[in-house]
């Protein structure tokens, strides 16, 4: 069966407009489980309990609803859809950017993007030559699945992928969430250096296929270990953490490491 859009629209950018869908790009491999009562094969259901009776409530009956100082305020889904952005169904690009200049933690979720018929292929890929001979991102905004979402619609080989991206005040300062922050004034020139041997030894091409989800695998080795009566390996501890007076000597014995594992291959 084909995959079918996400979303239906159009996008807009100046005075052209591209009818198009989009596809999610990714799928998701987690291993799911169900919830039973420990020494039986009772399932654990979820239900929504009025809080107050203790009552089991039918969806048809549950409604959003916000307390604002003190007071609960309900809103209905048609409340919702009817102040949604009236250009909904659009990707109304307002600007181009360097794609190299939007920091990675902005990207959120990936959709391919395709015209929604062969009338419009011509202007699409237009568009995708553009913006890869540029190098360059459309900022946009658009609603779906009940929000108003900031995305860059940029170039992916010969189709056009939909970033959605996190809003500025969305994204943490990392000075106010981490506990302990880097130390760079002190870094020894050798001990940079010779970092820097160890990052080039262990570069190579990226190629995302030689990468597999081992846990996932683990995963079904454990529930598969269990059902035969098999004994179940734990995994390794990870290493200490390296001191700061062996850590040249560890990084010079990686860049050994490296660079016969680079002859090797």
């Amino acid at each position: 069966m084909a995959p079918r859009a996400v979303w239906s629209g159009a996008i807009t950018f100046g005075l052209v407009t591209i009818p198009v869908g989009l596809y999610s790009a990714t799928e998701d491999h987690t291993i799911h489980f169900h919830q039973y009562v420990r020494g039986t094969s009772d399932r654990v259901r979820i239900q929504r309990v009025d809080e107050r009776t203790g009552d089991v409530v039918p969806t048809s009956d549950v409604v959003k609803g916000r307390e604002v100082d003190g007071e609960v305020v309900v809103v209905e889904p048609d409340e919702l859809r009817e102040i949604a952005p009236g250009r909904s169904q659009t990707i109304d690009v307002v600007e181009f950017v360097d794609l190299a200049e939007i920091d990675p933690v902005y990207f959120d979720r990936t959709y391919w993007v395709a015209p929604s018929d062969e009338r419009y292929a011509h202007s699409y890929g237009l568009l995708c030559r553009a913006l890869a001979e540029t190098d360059r991102a459309g900022i946009a905004t658009v609603t779906m699945h009940g929000r108003e979402h900031l995305t860059a619609l940029r170039a992916d080989g010969d189709v056009l992928a939909l970033q959605t991206l996190f809003w500025h005040d969305e994204v943490r300062d990392p000075t106010e969430q981490l506990d302990v922050l880097p130390v760079h004034t002190d870094i020894r020139p050798q001990e940079l250096d010779t970092a820097k041997e160890l990052v080039g030894a262990m570069t190579s091409t990226w190629k995302p296929d030689q990468y597999e989800d081992t846990y996932t695998a683990r995963v079904d080795q454990l529930v598969a270990d269990k059902r035969e009566g098999r004994e179940v390996v734990p995994a390794e501890e990870p290493d200490e953490g390296t001191e700061v007076g062996g850590l040249l000597e560890a990084l010079r014995r990686s860049v050994e490491a490296a660079g016969g594992n680079a002859a090797a291959s």
